[in-house]
């Protein structure tokens, strides 16, 4: 008598997530926001003569390290608080489609926030104190974005932080762990950057918004409509190429600071888009707003290192 040995079912164990998964939560599109900040105040720096290249390369490190971070917690606490579902439009999330778990996700936070303080003790050993309070506030509110009881992208200060702390904290923070001070011209310098990366906040909320209505997300498009949220995209791109004049007619530029113009054309086809599209169709959007603000910003940091 023969007996059947039944087929084997499917694995319930899944698979170790790759390194593919890891850079998809990293959300690379969005890292150009960590990434300009530093090459902005950088570029300013070694063009007044003050640049110096190790404390440079560390502040970029730690800023990647913070927007990893920040985008893998807010993986973690989109999906937890239902912002992310089987109706998301933008990119595919990790944790929402079960390709990391969410403990792992949260798990990869620490780990990115851990190593950024790690770099912040060599700065704070460049710099001092104002590196520890700027570094304990970055980190706190990278969490606080999506995480905590007062979560700042639920409550439409999403774009109140990014402008802040990925342009005025980002820019300034990088000159002055080199120049040990910092020059009037950061502050300007910064406005651009916080606004160029304040753009990708605009486009999401822009795409999310009838999914971010349904979980009580009140980002800015949702509380006052997506016509101001259009607007504000309009007015940040128009406070980008205007800062360039304002800083020559200042005289903390040279003429140079106006290579950042030649970044205009890349300008038009999100902003057409963000103006006439919706929902899914403003995915193409986020790439291209992030290609403008590294174009955007290379040139203008060119500009600025160009006396």
């Amino acid at each position: 008598m023969s007996t059947s040995v039944p087929a084997p079912g499917p694995l319930s164990v899944k698979p170790r997530p790759g390194v593919k998964h890891w850079v998809m939560a990293a959300r690379p599109k969005t890292l150009t926001a960590a990434l300009v900040p530093v090459l902005v105040g950088t570029g300013l720096a070694f063009g007044s003569g003050v640049g110096r290249l190790l404390p440079a390369l560390a502040a970029l490190l730690g800023a990647v390290l913070i927007q990893i971070g920040t985008n893998f917690i807010n993986d973690y606490y989109d999906f937890k608080k239902g912002a992310d579902t089987h109706e998301r439009l933008g990119p595919q999330r990790v944790t929402q489609s079960g390709l990391i778990a969410p403990g792992t996700v949260l798990a990869g936070a620490g780990v990115c926030f851990a190593l950024a303080t790690a770099v912040g003790m060599y700065l704070v050993a460049v710099g001092g104190w104002p590196i520890i309070a700027i570094g304990l506030t970055s980190l706190l509110c990278g969490y606080a974005y999506t995480g905590g009881p007062f979560p700042l992208g639920y409550n439409g200060l999403g774009d109140v932080f990014v402008f802040i702390f990925f342009g005025l904290v980002a820019v300034t923070g990088t000159y002055y762990v080199q120049a040990g001070t910092v020059d009037p011209a950061a502050w300007w310098a910064a406005v651009p950057v916080g606004a160029s990366g304040t753009m990708l906040i605009v486009v999401n909320n822009l795409r999310d918004v009838t999914t971010d209505v349904k979980a009580g997300k009140r980002t800015l498009a949702v509380r006052f409509g997506t016509g101001v949220g259009k607007a504000e995209y309009l007015l940040l791109l128009v406070l980008s190429y205007a800062t360039p004049f304002a800083m020559y007619a200042l005289k903390l530029a040279s003429p140079w600071v106006f290579l950042s113009l030649l970044s205009l054309p890349l300008a038009v086809p999100p902003l057409r888009q963000v103006l006439k599209q919706e929902g899914a169709a403003l995915n193409p959007a986020l790439g291209s707003t992030a290609r403008l603000q590294l174009v955007f910003g290379v040139l203008f940091a060119l500009g600025l290192y160009l006396r």
